[in-house]
């Protein structure tokens, strides 16, 4: 579908310079000189890349949707992960190339949306909160206030973070997946 270069959404995803692009970010500007233009942050869905492009109200840019799916993860197989349609029964393999770092975050049986373009999965959006393990922190310093002081703690997927001085080795938290970082107490 063909849009204006001014209407690009952050979310969006559009066909350009012969890939599919996620707007990241946008920014309207009005120069004092010229036309106003949309500057906007795109990122590769394919490798990851990022480009600042801008673009004119008068120019046409395709706008691509894309079918998201829910799906069950199941296992990893080396560099693979395998992946479970909830309606189908139809399994996937997803490269951990494709998934990229969010990879350390699947957990046995999680669910998670898979976007695809064209019958190709192009991405895995996990739940923006996950519950893990602290397997390893650092003791509590004696006299250290409960106040904005975190201290590391390594977890159960090796991922490092920042946790209050309550958390112990064993304590399962909340993990925020977009931020990479501590989001609270698990029950």
């Amino acid at each position: 579908m063909k849009i204006d270069g001014n209407a690009i959404r952050p979310g969006n995803v559009i066909e350009h310079k012969g890939g599919l692009w996620r707007a990241v970010k946008i920014a309207h500007t009005q120069p004092g000189k010229g036309g106003a233009y949309l500057q906007v942050e795109l990122k590769n869905l394919r490798d990851g890349t990022k480009l600042n492009e801008r673009f004119r109200s008068s120019e046409k840019v395709d706008r691509v949707s894309l079918e998201q799916k829910d799906y069950q993860f199941l296992f990893a197989d080396g560099d693979m992960y395998n992946f479970m349609n909830q309606e189908s029964y139809e399994q996937i393999a997803i490269s951990a190339e494709d998934i990229g770092d969010d990879a350390v975050f699947l957990q046995d049986g999680m669910v998670v949306v898979i976007e695809f373009h064209e019958e190709t999965p192009l991405g895995v959006s996990l739940p923006d909160k996950v519950t893990l393990e602290v397997t390893e922190t650092e003791p509590v310093v004696k006299g250290q206030t409960a106040s904005s002081s975190y201290k590391p703690a390594i977890l159960e997927n090796g991922l490092k973070v920042g946790v209050p001085p309550f958390v112990n080795a064993g304590d399962k938290i909340i993990v925020n997946t977009v931020e990479r970082e501590y989001a609270g107490r698990a029950d």
